[in-house]
């Protein structure tokens, strides 16, 4: 799949700005435009808290981590994942890339998310059992349904402190991207349903969302080609 740095930036852009707000950031999509091609917000309407410019700007770096590890053909491990939310937490959180050390919940969630002794083993067997998984699928309804299904799981288990939900779309994109698939963008306005399948651990309803976005993606990624 040829992928432009147009489309690169354009996906890096919207998906920064969605998975924040999803988690109540504020930033607007133009503000974000902003603080992603230049690092900084031009003219802001509104004060603008400096945790909430660091949530929409590590993006970045996390990102042109999974790229760099896509380029290298680097294997999808424990190691990516700790990476990943390091650099999403980065100046925000100060166990970034650490597991959590406490017991935490999912708001609006009926089930316990793992304990903290679980979490390295529990991470462990979701990492060999998602490639194994994406590693059988056939086309694009075998991979929303696995990638689906997975997201789901890492959020069950919610291995971090705070985080989880950015971290768990981020994997998500870079395993779209792994296994020769459009990117995964949910957005905003999908907040409410997006949340409720997670809580229900909702996998058809997850993985048909999940679909849509690819569908979407892959359309996109031709206008920039």
């Amino acid at each position: 799949m040829a992928i432009t740095q147009n489309y690169l930036d354009d996906v890096l852009i919207r998906m920064a700005y969605h998975s924040s707000a999803i988690e109540g950031n504020t930033i607007t999509l133009a503000e974000t435009v902003s603080i992603i091609l230049e690092d900084t917000i031009i003219a802001p309407e509104k004060g603008i808290k400096l945790r909430e410019f660091y949530e929409v700007a590590n993006h970045k770096q996390a990102f042109d981590y999974i790229i760099s590890t896509l380029n290298n053909d680097a294997p999808f491990s424990e190691r990516v994942i700790k990476k990943i939310h390091e650099l999403l937490l980065d100046r925000i959180q100060f166990d970034k890339g650490q597991y959590k050390s406490t017991q935490n919940a999912i708001v609006g969630a009926t089930f316990e998310t793992a304990k903290p002794h679980e979490v390295p083993n529990l991470i462990l067997q979701w990492v060999e059992n998602t490639i194994y998984r994406l590693e059988m699928a056939q086309n694009i309804d075998d991979a929303a349904e696995v990638l689906a299904d997975s997201h789901i799981q890492f959020e069950r288990i919610h291995p971090f402190s705070d985080g989880n939900g950015r971290t768990g779309r981020m994997i998500s994109i870079f395993l779209a991207l792994k296994y020769d698939c459009a990117p995964i963008v949910v957005k905003v306005d999908d907040r409410a349903l997006y949340i409720t399948l997670l809580s229900r651990e909702d996998t058809d309803g997850l993985a048909k969302l999940f679909k849509e976005s690819m569908a979407f993606e892959a359309e996109r990624m031709l206008k920039f080609s």
